[in-house]
């Protein structure tokens, strides 16, 4: 198991709770992202929006690629996983820009591929939008032309929607084939295309059971595709506490969905433009990304047994968030993953052996 995180670029996961004492400002995530490397954790995921979904659209949002950049020249070992919107940046010239990040920053570059949802931010931004299986079909080339820009000595590419004519990329990334594709996705046109053509899957939160069955029709899909096999990846919101009743005390804090209402409006969007397997509750709305779900809360014993489970079904990586980040970032790194390595057994399940190896079965 990989211990990752999201790198708080909006100042924080809580849709209710205004002030979380963790800055949308380059001070606080590279501290952030310094003090990691130190303490255990593998990889952080740069989030792309231009406007700031979780806080409200006036509240701050950093730039993941220039944070990303920034990023590379002051880490040594945090793989900086960037996410990308093919609507927002042309397929040739984002290989050329993340091909001189993982040079910068020695090899540690990869993409979390993103199909845009957000119809108001690119009315605000003037860009693209495209309904969901034509933002597939879209995304569908986009990759294919990254792909090729960073393997190819000249690359021509002639699709619906970009026309490349022997374009030379040098110097190609770092990384050998390529950084990695993660990509996630509910709908029939997200897993097809992940499976098709992605290197990794990550899910939103979600209970072990429901976790090892995605991974299970994603490894179908591979196998029927006769492709090598992939990184699965989830996200989870973490509450670490003493005793049950700090726990549940801590949970009913950040789901009162009436102390702060600013993000609503951005998550109803969000539903309307997603297609996703299963209904949304007010507490998938206080915490982003369905964090609550995967039950990454209790004691440090109750959690590392969790983590645990999603490693039995199938999971390598997990992509955290904590309030406040760096405090609960701390408490994590020093009481939950000691006993997520102590517990494991000598012959724990392991990824496939042909699943990339730099990306998988190290405690993301």
């Amino acid at each position: 198991m990989r211990f990752g995180y999201w790198l708080p670029v909006f100042g924080g996961w809580l849709r209710n709770v205004e002030d979380e004492n963790m800055a949308a400002s380059w001070e606080y995530v590279s501290r952030l992202a310094k003090r990691s490397e130190e303490i255990g954790f593998d990889l952080t995921l740069i989030a792309e929006l231009n406007l700031n979904d979780i806080k409200g659209m006036q509240a701050p949002s950093l730039d993941a690629w220039s944070t990303a950049a920034a990023l590379a020249a002051v880490t040594r070992t945090l793989e900086l996983m960037v996410a990308v919107r093919p609507t927002m940046h042309h397929p040739s010239l984002l290989a050329k820009q993340a091909a001189n990040i993982d040079h910068i920053s020695g090899g540690r570059v990869s993409l979390n591929v993103v199909s845009s949802w957000w119809a108001e931010e690119a009315r605000q931004y003037g860009t693209q939008f495209d309904q969901h299986d034509r933002r597939y079909a879209r995304t569908s080339e986009w990759l294919d032309v990254v792909s090729g820009m960073w393997s190819q000595p000249h690359f021509s590419f002639l699709g619906d929607f970009y026309h490349i004519q022997n374009a030379i990329l040098e110097p190609k990334p770092v990384q050998k084939p390529r950084p990695v594709l993660y990509a996630g996705g509910e709908s029939p046109a997200a897993k097809d295309l992940i499976a098709r053509k992605c290197d990794a899957y990550l899910m939103h939160g979600d209970p072990p059971e429901r976790i090892a069955e995605k991974i299970t029709d994603l490894r179908a899909r591979r196998e029927f595709l006769g492709l090598e096999v992939m990184t699965y990846g989830l996200a989870g919101y973490v509450v670490c506490r003493k005793t049950e009743t700090e726990t549940r005390k801590e949970i009913q804090r950040i789901t009162d969905v009436k102390q702060n209402a600013a993000g609503y409006a951005n998550y109803e969007d969000w539903l309307q433009n997603t297609k996703l397997e299963q209904r949304v509750s007010v507490e998938d709305y206080s915490v982003s990304n369905r964090g609550l779900k995967a039950g990454l809360v209790g004691t440090p014993e109750q959690i590392a047994e969790r983590l645990l489970q999603f490693e039995r079904a199938g999971a390598h990586l997990v992509l955290l968030q904590f309030s406040p980040q760096l405090e609960e970032m701390e408490r994590f790194a020093e009481e939950v993953i000691p006993l997520v390595n102590g517990k494991r057994p000598r012959l724990a399940r392991q990824p496939d052996r042909k699943a990339p190896a730099r990306h998988v079965g190290v405690a993301g």
